[in-house]
């Protein structure tokens, strides 16, 4: 055979390509109808899925939250007084709240009563949300009042000196105690009012306060024997309430000058000069002394108050006591001690020892030269002046006090230890009784007995000894917040002094107050609004 018949002819070729081409373009066919009917399946997988969860949600109704799953909440002030709820709109698938609803959710949250049912029923009538409403208001107790007195007079208008113009304090015109007449009403008493319990809106009670009857006025001098709760005069003088006691007294009055020709001046009740009184002079008087003239180198002891108009020049000679308060315009060169408080326009070269506090008042209001010291506190415009004269002031407790303090707590000491002594011995004896060391003998029983006596007289001196150690603790106590406060100039040669601590001033200053801390004496620049 030849080569020529080995090869396909060029017809034969063509024709062998057609088919091939034929044959292929079937299979893409084929591809993209399997491919196509696979994506249809698929679509149809998952049509049928999504129409099944479809269904399942239709059929499976959706969870509506209540009240308390919502947001909505209720919050209570920290005194438990008032309480506020906050409210998220119900919803779309519910009926709008109802009042009962929201008093529920109250009482769920803790708020019992007080409600406030007008502005619930707002929030249910007009759809009040995402605001925070007062819903329940608490009440709050009703206090009551304790029982009074009304005085008809005013037992503390001669405390009171009245400030003139020009800023000077009159002493001149003070009263020591006002006048009655027999059968007039000094006061009436107005019984204790009853209070009335109050509550929170958790419901707790909020208890008043118990009102307080007072006991009944006691005195000689007046009478409600009438009428339980009006007490009447029953004689004339001078009217004074202390400590639940009304007292009228009569008044030794002397309507000129108190001379050394006159001499001593002693009453039981208030003593009032009109005039001076001259050096050398003793008044004594078992409540109080008013001088409306000027006094000079007197002596003056009061069971009350001393009233000096127009002060005194004692030229270091005169000395005035008294268990109250002391007022004068001026003191100079004088001895002052008080069971209460001094006040006075100024202060010269004088000693002065007060209980309570140290005022001075008016423009001057300066303390100069002396020693000056007051248990509570002093307060003065000026303390020393230019020419730096030494000025010493003193607050709190003096060392007598602490020196005392110790005694006290010494003595108290040796009463524990003495006693302790005597119990030992009296056990040593008992002891001994009991073995038969030691038979009863009449020496041994005086022993015993001596022994006992001596334990119940140390007993009773270590109460009285403990009775004033406290006392003492309490005073200290109460003295323990003195100041001194200068609203004016404090100039160098002062002295400020506090318990058994000083400082001098060595600068001239002002505004300044200064005061006991830690020990040590602090100081600071007073302010005025």
């Amino acid at each position: 055979m030849s080569r020529k018949n080995d090869f396909l002819s060029r017809d034969e070729l063509n024709a062998l390509r057609r088919e091939v081409a034929a044959l292929t373009a079937e299979d893409e066919e084929k591809k993209e109808e399997n491919s196509l009917i696979e994506d249809c399946n698929k679509d149809y997988v998952q049509d049928m899925i999504a129409a099944e969860e479809l269904h399942i949600t239709a059929e499976m109704p959706q969870k509506v939250l209540s009240i308390e799953e919502n947001g909505s909440y209720v919050t209570i002030d920290d005194d438990e007084m008032t309480a506020y709820l906050y409210l998220v709109p119900p919803a779309k698938e519910r009926e709008n709240y109802t009042k009962d609803e929201l008093l529920s959710f109250l009482q769920t949250n803790g708020v019992i009563s007080g409600y406030h049912q007008s502005n619930l029923a707002a929030m249910v009538k007009k759809k009040i949300y995402h605001r925070e409403i007062v819903v329940a208001k608490g009440q709050p107790a009703v206090e009551g009042r304790d029982g009074y007195f009304e005085f008809k007079f005013d037992p503390d208008s001669y405390r009171t000196p009245k400030v003139l113009e020009n800023g000077r304090v009159d002493y001149m015109n003070m009263s020591t105690l006002p006048n009655v007449r027999k059968g007039d009403v000094v006061a009436v008493y107005h019984h204790a009012k009853i209070g009335q319990d109050g509550y929170n809106v958790k419901g707790d009670t909020i208890e008043a306060r118990k009102a307080l009857e007072i006991p009944p006025l006691s005195g000689s001098s007046v009478s409600n024997q009438d009428n339980p709760d009006i007490y009447l005069a029953t004689r004339d003088g001078k009217v004074e309430y202390k400590a639940g006691t009304i007292d009228i007294q009569a008044v030794h009055e002397v309507f000129g000058d108190v001379t050394m020709i006159t001499g001593k001046v002693e009453f039981f009740g208030d003593v009032i000069i009109h005039g001076n009184v001259e050096a050398g002079v003793v008044i004594r008087a078992g409540r109080n002394i008013e001088i409306r003239g000027t006094a000079e180198a007197v002596n003056l002891f009061a069971g009350g108050d001393v009233i000096l108009g127009r002060g005194i020049q004692g030229a270091q000679k005169a000395k005035i006591s008294a268990r109250g308060n002391i007022f004068a315009d001026f003191i100079e060169h004088t001895v002052v001690v008080a069971g209460g408080n001094v006040q006075a326009n100024s202060v010269l070269n004088s000693r002065i020892s007060a209980d309570e506090k140290v005022i001075l008042t008016g423009n001057k209001g300066a303390i100069i030269g002396g020693y000056t010291h007051a248990a509570m506190g002093i307060s003065a415009t000026e303390i020393g002046n230019a020419a730096e004269v030494r000025t010493v002031v003193r607050a709190g407790n003096e060392k007598e006090v602490y020196i005392r303090y110790q005694e006290v707590r010494k003595k108290e000491a040796e009463f524990a230890e003495r006693m302790q002594e005597i119990y030992t011995e009296l056990e040593e004896i008992r002891k001994k009784l009991k073995a038969g060391i030691l038979k009863p003998m009449e020496s041994l029983n005086l022993r015993i007995k001596g022994m006992q006596k001596e334990l119940i007289t140390l007993k009773e001196e270590q109460s009285e000894n403990r009775k004033e150690y406290q006392e003492i603790e309490e005073l200290m106590a109460k003295r323990q917040n003195a100041e001194i406060a200068v609203s004016g100039n404090i100039y160098r040669g002062t002295v400020v002094c506090f318990a058994q601590m000083q400082i001098p001033i060595e600068h001239n200053t002002c505004y300044m107050k200064y005061f006991r801390h830690r020990g040590m004496i602090e100081s600071s620049v007073i302010a005025f609004s």
